[in-house]
């Protein structure tokens, strides 16, 4: 299934005021329901290279396994077969994400300018009405329903561990000077768990995918107006989000993806039913 009839998905990142190149990666592919934002560490330029091979490996394995093919080729072509299954759609990501970390790892371990290097991760899959979210470190997934701005993810991070266990208020939070110390990431080490979790989606509903460039600058009661305000014009919705990171001195590169559901996309078909007939 072709999912552009469902979805209107825009993305947009910007270096900042302060950095002098962008460690972020971002892609989407409105056809499959799909997004992904990586905001990049590591010393000299190797924060870059290890998101853009995040985004670059787990983007091309889900559009090899979910984009169209020709029967003739012997693909499954999901446009014609939409439905694949919680369990398959679930392991897939996980996989994905697996190889990619693999893939950081290895260089980080070959190339001594990449030693260290790693990256966050905030993904969206969309398939049967439903969103799947996954992410690693602090960039962020926010919905926006009915007007109100909820946070989807927990960041994995030293201040939310702090948060959660009592020791900082979410008003010292705001002033807190270590915000960045994550405590997953994408290619540190040889494994990493990737937090997957499924919401219910609802026509209308507006996501927000970030890196910290503008969660770390701009309040959610902010980033929810500006999302009301401009809410029948994501392209300008996304540029006002990087501007006000940017107003808000812009110290870090700052990315950001929206996606809009404009109508239902749910598929009646099992992927049994539909991998069985297209064998026959």
């Amino acid at each position: 299934m072709d999912l552009r009839h469902a979805l209107e998905i825009v993305r947009l990142t910007d270096v900042g005021l302060l950095r002098s190149h962008n460690e972020d990666a971002i892609a989407s592919d409105a056809s499959i329901g799909f997004m992904i934002l990586a905001d990049g560490m590591g010393g000299y330029n190797a924060g870059e290279v290890a998101s853009e091979i995040a985004v670059l490996s787990i983007t091309a394995e889900l559009s090899e396994a979910l984009g169209s093919h020709s029967v003739a080729s012997g693909g499954l072509n999901v446009v014609d077969r939409p439905f694949v299954s919680k369990a398959i759609l679930r392991k897939l990501l996980i996989d994905v994400v697996a190889t990619a970390n693999a893939s950081i790892y290895q260089a980080s371990q070959t190339y001594s300018q990449c030693a260290g290097m790693g990256t966050t991760l905030a993904l969206g899959l969309f398939a049967n009405n439903q969103l799947f979210v996954g992410h690693i470190g602090d960039s962020r997934v926010y919905r926006l329903r009915n007007h109100q701005l909820q946070q989807m993810t927990e960041d994995h991070s030293l201040l939310q561990e702090e948060i959660r266990a009592g020791v900082v208020t979410l008003e010292q939070a705001k002033h807190c000077t270590h915000k960045n110390l994550v405590t997953r990431a994408l290619g540190v080490d040889s494994e990493v768990e990737l937090e997957l979790n499924e919401f219910k989606v609802e026509v209308g509903d507006v996501y927000l995918l970030c890196s910290d460039g503008l969660s770390d600058l701009v309040d959610d009661d902010l980033i929810q107006a500006t999302l009301n305000h401009y809410l029948l014009d994501l392209s300008s919705a996304a540029d006002a989000l990087v501007q006000l990171a940017n107003n808000h001195g812009g110290k870090d590169n700052v990315s950001v993806i929206l996606a809009k559901v404009n109508s239902a996309y749910e598929d009646k078909n099992t992927w049994y039913d539909n991998f069985i007939g297209w064998i026959k």
